[in-house]
């Protein structure tokens, strides 16, 4: 083995590969990127939108004049003495705004002990929300929900 082979794939420092991952194709000299994982902001969006679309799909009149969002952490008050940090905030309509609800992206990622519990806490965290504004039970607003011995 030469020396010039062993050089290119060492991990110097422990900094990770220094070349790329991966030939160019072969018919079109193009790189070829290495698939990656989606972020954790990419990931908690995508699945939001799986929860938003499911609940739209069993009951669409509940998302009516209802804004949902994400935001990376809440923006607390610098009295705030409790000692947990909110997940979710919802906001009824008023003076001709829509009904608000925001979901806390790290709080909740904080809370998930792998993606598939950030999958469910998500969704029941939003349905828990959107019961707040609309009034309907979390039973009404998603009949095919998780049950409570779901992972966390």
């Amino acid at each position: 083995m030469s020396s010039s082979y062993r050089s290119r794939r060492r991990d110097r420092h422990g900094r990770g590969l220094r070349g790329p991952l991966a030939l160019p194709n072969p018919w079109t000299g193009q790189p070829v990127d290495a698939p990656r994982r989606p972020d954790d902001r990419e990931f908690f969006a995508d699945v939001l939108a799986e929860a938003i679309t499911a609940i739209a799909a069993a009951r669409p009149q509940v998302l009516d004049g209802i804004s949902v969002g994400m935001e990376d952490v809440p923006d607390l008050p610098a009295s705030w003495a409790h000692d947990s940090v909110p997940l979710a905030a919802a906001v009824e309509s008023a003076d001709g705004r829509a009904a608000e609800v925001v979901l806390y992206r790290r709080p909740l990622q904080r809370r998930a002990a792998s993606r598939e519990g950030l999958r469910i806490l998500v969704r029941r965290t939003l349905v828990e929300q959107l019961s707040v504004v609309t009034g309907l039970s979390a039973e009404e607003i998603d009949p095919e929900g998780r049950t409570d011995d779901d992972e966390d």
